[in-house]
């Protein structure tokens, strides 16, 4: 059974930055590219950046660029968003997920692309 486990949500003011971590068991986590996603209040379910199996890649929404960075550490089977220069327009809630298909070649950024995901965490940013 895979599980996907987030958790460093919060509540933090505008300017300020949290670090997300994503713990997935049950899977040979070092063959999938893992992503971030994202749903604000009353919005869709948003992509916010993704990380290749291998760790050689990542990718990013241009609303994050240069303030979000993913990262993933395969020996604790853990996936991170490092969130700095954090704004009111980051609150959501924030999910990890797993690509469906094992070293792919190229990026997943649609949710279809994914078949596990996490519960989710709250990050609320404070203006």
């Amino acid at each position: 059974q895979v599980q996907l486990v987030e958790s460093g949500g919060g509540l933090v003011q505008a300017g300020g930055s949290l670090r997300l971590s994503c713990a997935v068991s049950g899977r040979t986590f070092s063959r999938y590219a893992m992503g971030w996603f994202r749903r604000a209040p009353g919005k869709e379910r948003e992509f916010v950046a993704v990380i290749s199996w291998s760790g050689g890649d990542t990718y990013y929404a241009d609303s994050v660029k240069g303030r979000f960075t993913i990262s993933r550490d395969n020996a604790k089977n853990t996936v991170y968003l490092q969130m700095n220069s954090l704004k009111p327009e980051d609150t959501a809630v924030y999910y990890c997920a797993t690509d469906s298909r094992p070293q792919r070649i190229g990026l997943p950024t649609s949710y279809n692309q994914y078949n596990y995901w996490g519960q989710g965490t709250q990050v609320t940013v404070s203006s």
